[in-house]
Order: structure tokens, then sequence, then C-alpha cells
């Protein structure tokens, strides 16, 4: 059997940048405490909805006399391929966005009307209000036009089963010999699919057989799981095809401590000819081919690590260095658009849990795309403490922030590799440091920070995670809030929190220059360079 911890990397499906699949955007098994390659934004729902229920209290419904003061909110999903850009007018009828209106400790709730183009709301007095979009997403802005637009590879017209994982058949040669995995800093071989035509990112697990060695696979008992969400409806007709990538292990040389130290990198690809294929839980898709060398490209990186570990206590006061973790992955159809959707990774390193030293070497990436495809590097530093959840049972939890730097390869490796912003400072809920565990005073408290010390905030984003603790706890994302770079505090209105929940906070300062949160808050990633950097609290209850 061979086994790798796969990333589990996100793309526009419901959100702004790389999207959101179920459960926590940015959850990696490869890096074990939350974190993911592709950090992103979410357009997920929680358990609760606005729509169709009572106001919770501490609202009031306001039929809104007309005052001339108008907000249109518009969406569109813009589906991005290889011949240009579709763009399709969302459907916001089912859910509507709606505007939250503060007032002091109250909000009015102001619905709003459909129009050409979107929704229109009237009556919204001038000053900042909340738009809540889906049932997770809470944007904090004035503006009086705000775009919920996002963008996603493949073609406009796809038709999308309703699996995330299928069987697939493998008939492989000409492989690299295959490298079994020996831990992070040691890994091993693996499979990654994608398609130009379509919006697919997967991996490929071998469950039947054992390939270590072996430059030809046949296998009928693997699975290919999807990292993009629904797995599309190929059609040959159409010129669907999916682009299959052996990574496979290279030496970087030695630890301090003297021990090995390997990254993966893409060494041999094929691109299948075009296919029909419907993912149903039981119809195997054929994954074949021969298999070619690729390309590769020398490029050296210092990555200053002490720079991220001496700020630890400003992610958490009990917070430790996790994991360090560098990638390069192509930005499909170049950058002409920006950075649009996922399409895997060329290189992939990970450096042991607490490192904390300058990292100089030479790398090599290995490139199965087009050259017109730029290369995006990100650099990234995870932490985390643990924390005792507060239910009585006496168990832990892990919780993690992390900070996290995109931009195109060539200029993140120009100079030194390090932190470009650091935590929000201060970290309080309803003025009381956030690290103290507690039940909070009410379920609408306010959240507060001070700027970081580095970097120029472009904007904030403050996630809610709930914990689950019927089994072994585990946070997810619940809620999310965007705001504008000058803010430094955010009241959660009532119904955000319910009542006897157990949460806890990551509050990231986001240093992106051409970011526009208040206008196009679900466009963040796509304009590089962006950075962020999280504070997170202790685990809170709620009354």
């Amino acid at each position: 059997m061979s086994k790798r911890y796969l990333s589990f990397l996100l793309v526009p499906a419901c959100a702004a940048w790389l999207g959101c699949a179920g459960g926590e955007p940015g959850t990696s098994p490869e890096l074990d405490d939350g974190q993911s390659p592709v950090n992103t934004g979410t357009n997920t729902s929680g358990d609760g909805t606005w729509m169709g229920e009572p106001l919770a209290e501490g609202c009031t419904t306001d039929g809104g006399t007309p005052t001339g003061d108008t907000v249109l909110v518009t969406s569109f999903t813009r589906y991005h391929t290889a011949v240009g850009v579709a763009e399709r007018p969302n459907d916001l009828s089912a859910n509507p966005p709606e505007v939250l209106v503060p007032n002091g400790v109250t909000f009015t709730r102001i619905s709003g009307t459909l129009v050409d183009g979107g929704i229109q709301f009237t009556g919204v007095p001038s000053g900042p209000y909340y738009l809540r979009s889906g049932t997770s997403t809470y944007v904090v802005t004035d503006e009086r036009h705000v775009d919920l637009s996002t963008n996603r590879l493949g073609r406009a017209d796809t038709v999308f089963s309703t699996a995330t994982s299928t069987p697939v058949q493998v008939n492989l040669v000409n492989l690299a010999p295959w490298a079994p995995w020996q831990g992070a800093s040691v890994p091993g071989s693996s499979l990654q699919v994608a398609s130009r035509q379509v919006d697919l990112y997967g991996g490929v697990e071998i469950f039947d057989i054992d390939p270590t060695g072996q430059t030809n696979i046949l296998s009928t008992g693997s699975e290919l799981w999807s990292g993009t969400g629904p797995i599309p409806v190929f059609e040959a007709d159409k010129g669907d095809r999916l682009v299959v990538n052996q990574l496979s292990p290279m030496d970087a040389g030695t630890l301090p401590d003297g021990g090995a130290l390997a990254y993966t990198t893409v060494v041999r690809t094929v691109e299948m000819g075009a296919f029909d294929f419907k993912a149903d839980g039981t119809t195997p898709m054929p994954i074949s081919g021969v298999m070619n060398p690729v390309p590769m490209t020398e490029f050296p990186v210092e990555w200053r690590l002490p720079q991220y570990t001496a700020r630890a206590m400003e992610v958490h006061p009990g917070a430790t260095p996790s994991l360090p973790a560098f990638y390069v992955m192509p930005a499909t159809h170049g950058l002409q658009h920006g950075w649009v959707g996922y399409s895997g990774e060329v290189l992939t390193l990970q450096l042991p849990r607490g490192a904390s030293y300058d990292f100089t070497r030479r790398l090599t990436y290995g490139n199965p795309f087009p050259p017109s495809w730029d290369m995006v590097g990100s650099a990234q530093y995870s932490f985390r403490t643990l924390q005792p959840v507060p239910d009585g049972s006496g168990r832990q939890l892990y919780l993690s922030g992390s900070m996290i730097t995109y931009d195109r390869l060539e200029n993140l490796v120009a100079g030194p590799v390090q932190p470009r912003v650091s935590p929000p400072r201060e970290l309080r809920i309803d003025g009381i440091a956030a690290s103290v565990a507690r039940e909070v005073g009410s379920a609408s408290p306010v959240i507060s920070w001070l700027p970081p010390v580095l970097g120029s905030v472009s904007a904030y984003w403050v996630s809610v995670y709930r914990v689950a603790t019927n089994g072994v706890p585990t946070a997810t994302s619940y809620r999310r809030f965007y705001l504008p770079g000058s803010a430094t505090e955010v009241r959660l209105p009532p119904g955000v929190l319910e009542a006897g929940g157990i949460y806890y906070l990551r509050v990231a300062a986001v240093d992106a220059p051409a970011y526009d949160v208040e206008r196009k808050p679900f466009n963040y990633g796509e304009q590089l360079p962006t950075s962020s950097a999280e504070a997170i609290s202790s685990l809170f209850t709620t009354p």
C-alpha cells in the first residue's frame, strides 16, 4: 500500500480566492495542525441560518423608508480557461444577502430587492454596515457598491457530480522509480491530477499494491480524492482531459542535527486524451498513459526561520513554533487575470517542527505545465498552543495560527524570505485578553485588537471556530468577518455565537496592496503579493 499525507487544497467553488470545501478551509493532513499550502477565505455555510428563522434578540426588522441611501450588491462567477474568461451572474434569490446596521449593541436588519444585476438595499445610512453573504460570511464596509464575485477554473458549462472521491484504475508506465514515504522530512513519491479544461485538482492513493521501486503501476484498488469539491463530469466532445503528475523526492542536504532532508517535486507527467467520465462512487476513473520527464528549473532560497519563531508569543502567549513549509505552485493560464484556482504543487518542502535557523539552499522544481503558466511561491510557518477543552472532560485541543506569504516565485526568493506582516496585537474579547480562557459575558461580544508592528495592513479577517466535543474534540471554521485595514474592533451580531458553545478566534492582519476588502472582499488572493499573520484566542464558552 502506498500512503502519503496529501495536502487538502482548495479552489473557488464557494468563496473568494482559491475557494472552499466542506469544513475548515485550509485544513491539511500533511501539516496536521489546521494549516494548508493555500490559505483561503470561505463562504461556506455553518449549522445555522438567518434566512427563514426568527431574528435573534438584539436585532430589529426595518421595513425601510427610503432615504436615498442605497447599496447595490452584485455577484458573478468568472470562469477561466485557456481561451478566455466567461462571466455568469449568480442567483442571489435563494439565500439573499442582508444588511445589518449597528446601533450600539443592537443591529437593524435591512432586506434588499432584486434588481437587474444584483440586489439593492435602500435606507442604509452612511457609515459602516455589515453585509451578510451566505450563512457564514460578513463584510464590514461603508461602500455603496459591493461586488461578491468570485473566480474559478474551467468551462462555465461544466456539470458536476456529487462525489468528492472516486475509485480509479491506474495503468501508468515509465514512472521514475517509486520512492517510499519515510516522513515529512523525507517524503516519498505520489500522484497528483489536474485538468486544464474543467475544475479539478486531486491526489491518488494506491491501496492494493506496494509500488516501491516500480516504474510501472497497474492498480485496480486505488482512489482519487478531489481537493476542489465535487468532481466535474468529463465530456470528450468538449475536449476534457486530465494531467497526471508524479512527484518524487529530491535531496536537500542534511538538517542541523545531521538527519536527512528531502522535498518533493514533479518529475514525470502525462496528459491523457479527451474522455467521458462521471463519478458515481462505483465506476472507476481511468488514469493511464506513458509518463514523460519534465523540464527542471533551479532557484536559490534564503529562508530566515528565526524571524518567524521569534514572533510565536504574538500569535498567542502560549504558542510554540510548529511547522514551516515552502511551496511552488503553477498559476493556471498565467497571472494576467491574477492567481485563479488551483492545479497542485510542483514543489513541496516541509521542515521539522519548530525549526529555527537560516535555511539556505538551491532547490529544483519540475514544470509539467506550459511556460506561460507563471509560478507562485508560498512560505508559511504555523504555530500552535495546547488548550484544555472547557467541557469537564480533561481533554485538550491544539489551536493553531499561521504566518503566510504568497508572491511570484522570482519575487519571493529575490531576497531573504521572512515575514512581511506580523500578527495583530493585544487581541481582546470585551476588553479582556483573549488568551484568558473563560465564559464571555454576552452572545454578542466585541472583538478588539491593535495594529501589528510589522507590515502595512490592507484588511483584517476575524474567523470564529466552533469546537465539537462529541468524540475527539475538533475545531472547524464557523463564521468569518472581513474588515478594512483601519478597523480595530468588531462586534459579533446576535446569532453568530450559539448558547453553550465552545469557540476560539483567529484574527489575521492581511498585507495585500491590491486587495480592496470593502468593494471586492472575495478577490483577495488573485493580485499578488499577499501576506497574512494570525493572532489566536484561547477557547471560550458562551452563556
